[in-house]
Order: structure tokens, then C-alpha cells, then sequence
């Protein structure tokens, strides 16, 4: 078995783009700049907030993080994005997710310009990225493909089974996982909570991908010998064995899948670090694309 490992493929990541945006500076060109914006106060957000400003320090990126109350109307939320559109000093920018429920989040993703679309969730990046054309891909998916070509996964061809329609994850996956790409060209079934024979079908596959958002979902006796497993799903739920009272899994059980997997990430420290990496990666084509 092959641990596929985030935070190293990640950390490769980000030295080659430390390297290119120190390529820029020396050349007098204005590093990337990337902006957040966070509503309210999730802790999931605000950590995640927080890692993406460091990672961007790590690698020359400048970073500014717009705060606003969970009180926020959508109405000036908005407003600021209409702000951040038209920031010439500014390449991309992310609306954190979710927001408050009474923020229409749809609405707030449309009204993003999709040239700093860094997260690519606009419907025209979402449109180009399914037509095969160049745009801002979803930085969670991109991340899984960068992981399978850096890892030499064989996708051409194999069965490649996608567990969750999300907008975000499942879906752009399927999409990306079919195209005519290296990886890619791969058999892909779209399964989710109503799929019908789910086990059956998750035991046929070359690759399983689960972002299904459910604990251990995927156990050992649903998946082949030899497949590749990648863990996207990650929850906090209580251990006596740590002391924080909690640990982190993933919507595969790990400790069994690995026992028949030829490749598997962990969780933590498989998909996450990859998501950002893919989101400074996606701040850096839109920095050389303006300049």
C-alpha cells in the first residue's frame, strides 16, 4: 500500500510556486495578491481562512482577509464583492463557505467576476471547465488530479467510481476524471445517497473517490484489492486517545481500506493541504494571465 500524502505533494507545490512568484519579483513584477472574505464566526471557516493566509505568506503571495459579522445583509455583501471585482491591484479573491442561511449563497458566487474566480465556483468557469477549455479549476478536484499525476496513478481507461454530487467536489470530479486529459480518460460512475446497488458498484471500481460527507462510509468489504482511494470527507468526532477529546476521519475507514488499497490518502493530511495549493495555484495563473 501507497500513502498518498498531501502535505508533501502540497509542499512540492508550494516551492514551485515560491520559486515563480520570486521569478516575478525580481523581474519587478507585483506578486499575486489573494483576498478572502469571511461572514460570521464558523470555526471551520475562520481556520481555514487562517491556513490559506499562511500558506500565502509561505510563498510571497500577499493575502488580505475581509471580516464582516454574521449579521452581514446580503445586500452589502455584495457591495464588497463588487468592491474586490474592481481592485486592479487584486488577482482573485474566495467568498468563504457557507455563509449565514438568510445570504442567498448562489447569488454571491454569480456576482464574483469570474476572472478572480480563484475558487472557480462561477457558472462560467464551471461551463468552461465541462466544454474542456482553460479556466479556474474547483481546488478541491484539482488537487485530487494533481495528486493521481504526481503519484502516477494509471486513470486511462480504469473505472473510476465518484461517491457524492456536490457542486463543489463529486460533480467538477466526474466531469474532470472523463475528460481526455492525463489523468483522466477514465470510466466514471456519478453515485450518490439515492444510487441504487451503491456497494456493488463501489466494489468494481479502479477508483474510488467519497465525498459523500458520511463517517467511514466506505468500508473494506465494498472496495476491490488493489484499488486507489481517495478520502475526500473529514469530520471531527470524539477519541479518548487524544487530548483534545477529538480526532479527525474521513468518509473512508481508513485503518480496513488500507489493509486492501494500493494507494489510499489519509485523513487528516491527504486531500485538505491539497485544496489549498490548488487555490494559490489558481491565484498564480490569474496573477501571470493580468500582468
Amino acid at each position: 500500500m501507497v500513502l498518498i500524502d498531501g502535505k508533501k505533494t502540497s509542499a512540492e507545490i508550494k516551492d514551485e510556486i515560491k520559486k515563480d512568484v520570486a521569478k516575478m519579483i525580481d523581474n519587478d513584477i507585483a506578486a499575486p495578491h489573494l483576498a478572502a472574505v469571511l461572514v460570521g464566526a464558523d470555526p471551520a471557516s475562520q481556520t481555514y481562512v487562517t491556513a490559506k493566509e499562511k500558506a500565502c505568506q509561505n510563498v510571497g503571495i500577499t493575502s488580505t482577509i475581509y471580516r464582516y459579522s454574521e449579521n452581514t445583509t446580503e445586500e452589502e455583501l455584495l457591495k464588497v464583492v463588487d468592491f474586490l471585482n474592481n481592485d486592479p491591484e487584486l488577482d482573485g479573491f474566495i467568498v468563504q463557505l457557507p455563509l449565514p442561511k438568510h445570504i442567498d449563497e448562489q447569488k454571491i458566487i454569480e456576482a464574483i467576476n469570474p476572472e478572480k474566480d480563484v475558487d472557480g465556483f462561477h457558472p462560467m468557469n464551471v461551463g468552461r471547465m465541462a466544454l474542456g477549455l482553460d479556466c479556474f479549476l474547483p481546488a478541491t478536484p484539482n488537487g485530487i488530479m494533481e495528486m493521481l499525476k504526481r503519484y502516477n496513478i494509471p486513470t486511462s481507461g480504469k473505472n473510476c467510481v465518484v461517491i457524492g454530487r456536490s457542486h463543489i467536489v463529486g460533480s467538477p470530479m466526474s466531469i474532470l476524471m472523463s475528460q481526455k486529459t492525463e489523468p483522466g480518460n477514465a470510466t466514471v460512475t456519478l453515485c450518490h445517497s439515492r444510487t441504487e446497488n451503491l456497494k456493488d458498484i463501489i466494489a468494481q471500481a479502479d477508483i474510488v473517490i467519497a465525498a459523500i460527507g458520511s463517517p467511514h462510509f466506505v468500508t473494506a468489504d465494498m472496495v476491490k484489492e488493489g484499488a486507489t482511494v481517495i478520502d475526500v470527507g473529514i469530520h471531527r468526532v470524539k477519541s479518548d486517545k487524544t487530548k483534545s477529546g477529538f480526532r479527525l476521519i474521513g468518509d473512508v475507514d481508513f485503518d480496513e481500506v488500507s489493509k486492501k488499497a494500493a494507494h489510499i490518502t489519509p485523513v487528516p493530511g491527504g486531500v485538505g493541504p491539497m485544496t489549498i495549493a490548488s487555490l494559490l495555484l489558481n491565484t498564480l495563473k490569474s496573477a501571470k494571465q493580468k500582468r
